[in-house]
């Protein structure tokens, strides 16, 4: 069995496939700092708690943007599971080029998503992916990653409301009842998702206008993401599985 490991900015997102089959997803903060044994002891656990043996699991994938955990983690993965994790970086085989002007920055998370949306879904594609940052990144119809944009996300610039405004309170983000909000907490929800959704709707517009090719199709991932895609026709395609489901093809693809 394959364990994925996702490492965001936020949080630490985990699934276990045997062969296609995604049988358990199960999260964890990433900013708690642990050592390789607490690593190790937790993912055992959370594993087990999904009714999986942590003895069948012979294969592990980690895509990182937080370099500080990589140690401990990788450390873990290899005294715990007894294998050597495969970590998405530079140089690995994915089936798509990077033709940015520094195809090294472009993140891990973002590269899967890509896999996992072209492979899945087919080019042209613009992938969305609402996380810590919103990005947007346009996949071409050979497999070709040829451009991005980079916004705030959604739960990022909610704390900036809250850490930078001495008067505003921390709030749910969901959708108001109305965007003609009356009260401090739904005004702030209104600027938020609506802007979010403002937001998606213009860059893909323009992503589109200027890539100069119809048909492209837009696939959205990321927990808050559901927000979003519910109120838009901009999105075709939801799919809360495509950075885990892109781990498990470029895993898959180090074996041919």
């Amino acid at each position: 069995m394959l364990l994925v490991i996702d490492v965001g900015n936020t949080n630490i997102t985990l699934g276990v496939f045997d062969k296609e089959e995604l049988f358990g997803t199960f999260r964890m903060k990433t900013k708690q700092p642990r050592t390789s044994d607490e690593y190790g002891i937790t993912l055992q656990e959370l594993v087990e708690r999904h009714g999986i043996e942590s003895s069948k699991i012979n294969a592990v994938i980690i895509a990182s943007v937080v370099p500080d955990v990589m140690h401990s983690l990788g450390s873990a993965i290899i005294k715990y599971f007894g294998v050597k994790p495969v970590v998405v970086s530079a140089g690995i085989k994915t089936g798509i080029r990077i033709v940015t002007e520094n195809p090294r920055q472009v993140g891990p998370d973002r590269i899967v998503d890509a896999v996992g949306a072209y492979t899945l879904y087919g080019g042209p594609a613009i992938v969305i992916d609402y996380g810590t940052a919103t990005t947007f990144d346009l996949v071409d119809s050979d497999g070709t990653f040829t451009a991005c944009v980079i916004a705030p996300g959604i739960r990022t610039s909610a704390q900036a409301m809250w850490s930078m405004a001495a008067k505003l309170p921390e709030f749910e983000i969901k959708k108001p009842k109305s965007i003609l909000a009356q009260d401090t907490i739904a005004c702030m929800q209104a600027g938020l998702v609506y802007g979010q959704i403002g937001q998606t709707e213009y860059i893909v517009k323009q992503m589109k206008k200027e890539f100069g090719k119809e048909n492209i199709k837009v696939v959205a991932t990321g927990g808050l993401g559901r927000i979003i895609e519910k109120e838009t026709n901009a999105i075709d395609i939801y799919d809360p599985m495509l950075t885990l489901q892109g781990m498990r093809l470029i895993f898959e693809k180090q074996k041919k």
